[in-house]
């Protein structure tokens, strides 16, 4: 993975500068700077600080594809989801679909 080509991406869909990046995550504008500008490689804790200001954890930012964050409720979905049989699991697919077409 080029963390330099994720960054900018991050940035762009976020709309951010750096300067606001620098804000988020608590690092010097001089710190980022050296990473944009001059194609240096960010040791892991800064890596770390700039995924905490993006609101992202190392994984995330690593990650190939799209991550979903697990939140609690979707934790005890999937929870309760692995436990069902294969007709409770049809039945609560087909329950969730007609309460979305509503």
């Amino acid at each position: 993975m080029d963390t330099h080509k994720r960054l900018r991406q991050l940035l762009n869909e976020r709309g951010w500068t750096e300067y606001r990046l620098s804000k988020e995550c608590g690092l010097s504008e001089s710190t980022l700077a050296n990473i944009f500008r001059r194609n240096t490689m960010p040791s892991i804790a800064t890596l770390e600080a700039i995924c905490s200001g993006f609101g992202i954890t190392l994984s995330q930012f690593f990650a190939e594809g799209d991550m979903v964050e697990m939140s609690p409720e979707l934790k005890e979905l999937f929870d309760n989801w692995v436990t069902l049989t294969t007709e409770q699991k049809k039945a609560a697919l087909q329950m969730i679909q007609a309460l979305n077409r509503k």
